[in-house]
């Protein structure tokens, strides 16, 4: 790209600059995006740039691939239910090690490569997600009751990016791994955001995959809702998420691919997108 073209993607911005200035995005950050070098980068680029625009980003992490490596390593067996990791309070304790201790702690780096910006935080901080326990199926596996948001808006006020594991505590104390996904839909609602960005590891949502090749660009969430029982257990958080937000007032909702470099910037920032919106069509 020249200077010339450079300037014209720059100019093309500025509607977008305009109407998300001072607003805060929640950003899930998750999947491929997490464990590729050259994708790592380039999400905190993206932070770092939505930051300097004027754009109030807030980032929510999830960690599977890095707890499902340490669960291995000091094997400690583990399974899933409907995309959800059953939790004992052996793989509690590895999913606390290494969501707070080793992901959150990695992106803050990369974030802070680039200036004093980010500072880290978990759910049990300042009692910011109060969680109770989603099914006995589940065990350790919590549902968020509470969000007390004044924390991050403190943060954001110090002129600071929150980067949030999702452990999070319940009203007696106990500690339970939330599902990024909901964490961050969740207190997208709480904080009054203009926009929830989920990163994935797909294109978008497909109405019939694999039988259909072209991935939805934009729903409704009336049509959202009636795909939902038909979604794999991957997806289906991240889309019960989307209709979370949404259903609590956050104006738009996106399901990113995170394979694409700078793909948070294409969403953000052009009219056509990177992933699936969930608005609302009136």
């Amino acid at each position: 790209m020249n200077d010339i073209e450079t300037a014209r993607t720059l100019a093309g911005a500025l509607p977008w600059l305009k109407t998300f200035h001072g607003q805060i995005v929640v950003i899930k950050y998750g999947g491929h995006a997490m464990i590729d070098d050259a994708l790592r980068k380039a999400f905190a680029e993206d932070v770092v740039f939505l930051k300097l625009a004027g754009i109030r980003p807030v980032i929510v992490h999830g960690g599977g691939p890095q707890i499902n490596d340490m669960l291995s390593k000091l094997d400690v067996p583990t399974q899933f239910v409907d995309g959800r990791r059953v939790t004992t309070p052996e793989v509690m304790d590895v999913v606390r090690m290494v969501l707070v201790g080793q992901v959150q702690r990695e992106l803050v780096s990369l974030l802070n490569a680039h200036g004093p910006y980010a500072v880290g935080v978990s759910g049990e901080d300042a009692h910011l997600l109060t969680a109770t326990a989603r099914s006995a199926e589940l065990g350790l596996v919590g549902e968020i009751t509470e969000v007390r948001p004044e924390f991050v808006h403190t943060l954001l006020d110090d002129d600071l990016i929150p980067v949030v594991s999702t452990v999070s505590r319940s009203e007696d104390g106990a500690t339970y791994n939330v599902n990024a996904d909901s964490a961050a839909a969740s207190l997208a609602v709480a904080l009054g955001a203009v926009k929830l960005v989920v990163l994935t590891d797909i294109a978008g949502l497909y109405r019939d995959w694999p039988a259909c090749e072209q991935f939805v660009s934009q729903i409704g969430p009336d049509e959202l809702r009636e795909m939902l029982p038909d979604l794999d257990s991957g997806m289906l958080p991240k889309m019960e998420a989307c209709l979370t937000a949404l259903d609590g007032g956050v104006r738009r909702a996106h399901v990113v691919d995170g394979r694409i470099a700078h793909g948070v910037l294409v969403e953000v920032f052009t009219d056509s997108g990177v992933g699936t919106m969930v608005v609302n069509e009136s």
